[in-house]
């Protein structure tokens, strides 16, 4: 079987999902399954690949065109009860009936208006949770992970291995968002933050010491394919939980010095606003900055 769909991989494993969808709703091994490469030569007029829906909507239409195959071959398999695919195949094809099929597929019921604050946005919600714990050093305002614990909504997964590294890439491209990546300005809106020198990703060593990433298990989706749920995106903001402890670390610090009164702290928690947080004696001879009394160098958006 050759399978062409809309979708495009960029390394988060949607061909594997796709074959594993039409392999189920064949009946066929996944072996027997190949994929061709998207190209709008074989599927036109596709939509994006964002917004984690690559699953969602590719393997609905997937599973429309292979009801399609099954709905052609039913006489050959009612006839040959204990045949295999590739009889029933092989005989539909000497009666020269269409072995190629397409599939389509639209999201269901998907219309709100917010003015009136009316209708149904998304089909469906995901959910997750996330806890850290984390450890900063008051003096250079860095910070380690010590431990997170994740357990995340993917309904049904489709393949557990992909989803559990897609929550753990999401979860730190979310840490890179809340405590490292910051774009900063000139004045004059030149971009100042630019390479990777200026610009910092997070790396290896970022990685939280004990890293446990769990699925929610019981919780089917029935308004997506096989009762799965998309798993692209939405842990990312589960990485807010390094961002908040580090927050709640910075108060104890805080406390300890008799501050214990509200503070702001912006996100992305950087080193410097980690340690300017940590008031002490070395910060209060730092004078408050008047307005008018200086030419800033930055603009941070």
């Amino acid at each position: 079987v050759l399978l062409s769909h809309g979708g495009t991989e960029m390394g988060q494993g949607l061909h594997t999902k796709m074959i594993q969808v039409a392999s189920k709703a064949l009946g066929i091994p996944a072996s027997m399954i190949h994929i061709s490469e998207t190209a709008t030569d074989k599927v036109p007029n596709t939509g994006a690949t964002a917004a984690s829906s690559g699953s969602d909507l590719n393997g609905m239409a997937i599973i429309d065109a292979c009801n399609k195959l099954l709905d052609r071959l039913k006489p050959y398999r009612e006839a040959n009860p204990k045949g295999e695919w590739k009889d029933w195949v092989k005989t539909a094809f000497f009666d020269r009936v269409s072995l190629a099929a397409t599939g389509f597929y639209k999201t269901p019921d998907i219309k709100y208006d917010f003015r009136k604050n009316e209708g149904w946005a998304f089909n469906y919600f995901a959910y997750g949770a996330s806890c850290s714990e984390v450890e900063i050093d008051c003096l250079t305002g860095d910070h380690q992970v010590l431990r997170t614990d994740i357990v995340m909504d993917v309904g049904e997964s489709l393949n557990p291995a992909i989803d559990v590294g897609q929550v753990e890439g999401a979860f730190m491209q979310g840490y890179g968002l809340f405590t490292i990546e910051e774009p900063i300005h000139s004045p004059q809106g030149s971009l100042l933050s630019r390479g990777p020198g200026a610009y910092k990703l997070p790396g290896f060593t970022d990685i939280p010491a004990e890293f446990n990433v769990s699925l929610l298990k019981g919780a089917p989706n029935l308004r997506a394919v096989y009762s799965s749920k998309a798993v692209g995106e939405p842990p990312l903001f589960l990485a807010s939980s390094i961002f908040f402890a580090i927050r709640e670390a910075i108060q104890a610090a805080r406390a300890e010095v008799g501050l214990t009164g509200y503070f702001r702290l912006d996100s992305p928690a950087t080193s410097a606003r980690i340690r300017m947080a940590c008031a002490d004696h070395i910060t209060k001879k730092i004078p408050e900055p008047q307005p008018g009394t200086y030419k800033p160098w930055n603009v941070i958006l």
